[in-house]
């Protein structure tokens, strides 16, 4: 029986994750950016003009080399995929892959240094102040999981058939493990594999919306 709390308290610090993500050195972006991986975490305000309303826009995106990777994608808050707007195509791999819009997002964001990882879940929502017309992004943190490991080495071809079905082990600093969340544990594992997909060119989170839904 699990006796440890995943789900986090909300913090002043929370905001930053709506515009920044995971908070990484400049020496990890420098490293990042140098093997060719773009993940594109932030999260804007959209005004849809016809709708009359308006939503928030994620990217799904990030891929892997062998020594690193980073990717996020985004979850409804029940921890169900959510089917992307449109997909992206790209020359670049480990780049953009899809588009998701929703009134509320929950990001699921992950780093892999070799077998080391970092996560973050975070929930996202419009909120409108009083004599306001155009409301901002409030942020809840979710889940914190510092230096996780995991248990092979994913991102070889050996272990190419159970990509999406691992996930790092996670430990507090007493050393006791830190279990997560339930609803959000498919997406983690599946954000696991993102980070471990070498040369990425899809979606491992977000899939296609049904064709009628895709005519409206």
């Amino acid at each position: 029986m699990n006796t440890k709390t995943a789900i986090q308290k909300p913090s002043s610090a929370s905001h930053n994750y709506a515009l920044h993500g995971l908070s990484l050195s400049a020496s990890a972006l420098r490293a990042i950016q140098r093997r060719g991986i773009y993940c594109a975490p932030g999260i804007s305000i959209e005004h849809q003009h016809m709708a009359k309303r308006y939503v928030l826009r994620g990217v799904e995106s990030g891929g892997a080399v062998i020594d690193l990777g980073r990717a996020c994608a985004y979850l409804s808050p029940d921890g169900s995929p959510i089917p992307w707007l449109q997909t992206i195509d790209s020359i670049a791999l480990n780049g953009r892959h899809a588009i998701i819009l929703g009134e509320k997002l929950v990001r699921v964001e992950m780093l892999r240094t070799v077998r080391t990882c970092d996560l973050v879940i975070t929930e996202h929502h419009l909120s409108l102040s009083p004599g306001r017309t155009r409301p901002e992004i409030s942020s809840v943190l979710l889940f914190r999981g510092r230096d996780g490991v995991l248990p092979v080495d994913l991102w070889t071809e050996r272990y190419i058939g159970v990509r999406g079905e691992l996930a790092p082990t996670f430990y507090d600093r007493a050393g006791e493990m830190v279990y997560l969340p339930h609803r959000f544990e498919a997406a983690i594992k599946k954000i696991t594999g993102a980070v471990c997909c070498i040369g990425c060119r899809h979606t491992h989170i977000a899939f296609a919306p049904h064709p009628t839904e895709q005519s409206q």
